[in-house]
């Protein structure tokens, strides 16, 4: 176990809530909830103005809109979140070599190999005050709270303790004594079943659970959970932080400003996809035996299907094939947005066929199709859009044949609304423009 408190781990507040109402000025200071718009949506992140009205990550979108009617309900802006995302987790490998993502907007970092003149507490919790002032300038205003510890568990419970926008360090050898009045379910892997079968056995609180031997958690909950609980209770933990030195995985997707419907459409546009991917694989000399596909539907809701080869491959073919067939298994009946595929559990060999044959030899590659040039745009709530004697701004609502738009950006002041034709030719969507290869 470590003697410093040099585990840091950096959560975004609210993310994707607050890089809407950072680009969006007129939203700053109110709620907002980012997610499935529809009446069978679902929220992905709620601002904390929002959250006071019960609103959370998860909850229907019918739900919260009655929780906060008064909300501004937004679907969400990826470009925009992945942005963010990168300029944060540039800045955290900057200062250590040893950085582990979780997701978009959290992260874990080892301070060991930082450049720090030692792991005291003044000094690890003055370098994180700057961390999180440097994370405000990176990524234009965004807050983080922060959590630093002996171990992962810890600085994941400490950066959870003042939020948003706080700094908790824990001391070494304060650990049990923070943990000991906590409910049981701020240890990671205690959900809602394992939750109530402790609470069954009497234990509430972490201080009960130390108190349990090992065996009685084992009879309780299994042998490796049981392990698990045992130690977490005392504060052990000793994973290192591992940042991903290696693709694990060679994926290709894209976001349509309309959602598709039509069927054959989405396996074109899945086997160009797969050709993309191929076309990785084989360049850098490599194949793989899981084939996964990546579906966004109307509704926010992101499903992912994937099927596990007996040996790798790197066909266009092959990946085309067995994308199609896991499609088939999703209802996208009320429309997709998103749409991706990728391989994994990557090799740098292929298994040649035993007669000297192609593993895809009868394999046929549907017809690679382009989204219709002509098309009727759809206007998502929240989306960017640009005027041509306007500017830049974002869809404020749509419907009926109208569409009306605010426009202001992150660097302007709140703007102003105007409504339009839905087919407007002077109005589009706008995106940022593509990263080059």
């Amino acid at each position: 176990m470590r003697t410093s408190s040099s585990v840091l781990h950096l959560d975004l507040d609210a993310f994707f809530a607050s890089v809407e109402q950072r680009d969006k000025p007129s939203l700053r200071g109110k709620p907002v909830v980012v997610g499935g718009v529809g009446g069978r949506g679902v929220v992905a992140t709620a601002s904390y103005e929002a959250r006071k009205y019960g609103v959370r990550s998860a909850m229907s979108t019918r739900e919260a809109r009655s929780r906060c009617p008064h909300a501004a309900f937004l679907t969400g802006r990826f470009h925009a979140y992945r942005e963010a995302s990168l300029a944060v987790m540039t800045l955290l490998r900057s200062v250590s070599p040893l950085v582990e993502p979780l997701s978009l907007d959290e992260a874990f970092v080892d301070l060991a190999l930082a450049e720090l003149p030692d792991l005291e507490v003044e000094t690890v919790t003055a370098f994180a005050e700057e961390l999180r002032q440097r994370v405000r300038e990176v990524t234009g205003g965004l807050t983080a709270s922060v959590g630093l510890g002996t171990s992962k568990f810890i600085a994941k419970v400490a950066s959870d303790l003042d939020k948003p926008d706080g700094l908790t360090v824990v001391p070494p050898g304060t650990e049990v004594a923070l943990l000991r009045p906590m409910h049981v379910t701020v240890i990671p892997g205690v959900g809602p079943a394992t939750s109530e079968r402790l609470r069954r056995a009497g234990i509430h609180t972490v201080a009960e659970l130390e108190s349990v031997s090992l065996e009685e958690l084992v009879r309780l909950v299994g042998n490796a959970h049981g392990h698990g609980l045992f130690h977490l209770a005392r504060a052990e933990d000793d994973r290192a932080v591992v940042p991903e030195r290696e693709a694990k995985s060679v994926s290709v997707e894209g976001t349509y400003d309309t959602d598709l419907s039509d069927r054959r459409l989405m396996e074109g546009l899945l086997a160009r996809q797969a050709g993309e991917v191929a076309e990785r694989l084989r360049k850098h000399g490599l194949s793989g035996r899981t084939v996964t596909i990546k579906v966004r539907l109307h509704d926010f809701t992101t499903l992912s299907r994937s099927s596990t080869l007996a040996s790798p491959t790197d066909s266009t073919a092959v990946v085309a094939r067995l994308a199609r067939g896991l499609l088939a298994d999703l209802d996208t009946s009320g429309g997709v947005r998103l749409l991706g595929v990728g391989v994994s559990g990557l090799a740098d060999w292929i298994q040649e066929d035993l007669f000297g044959e192609t593993a895809d030899q009868d394999d046929e590659l549907p017809e690679v199709v382009d989204l219709p040039s002509v098309r009727r745009q759809t206007w998502a709530p929240g989306m960017d859009v640009v005027h041509t004697t306007m500017g830049r701004g974002w869809v404020w609502g749509a419907g009926r044949g109208v569409v009306t738009v605010r426009f202001e950006t992150a660097e302007t002041p709140a703007g102003p609304v105007r409504s339009y034709a839905d087919d407007d030719p002077h109005l589009s969507a706008w995106l940022p423009p593509a990263d080059p290869e």
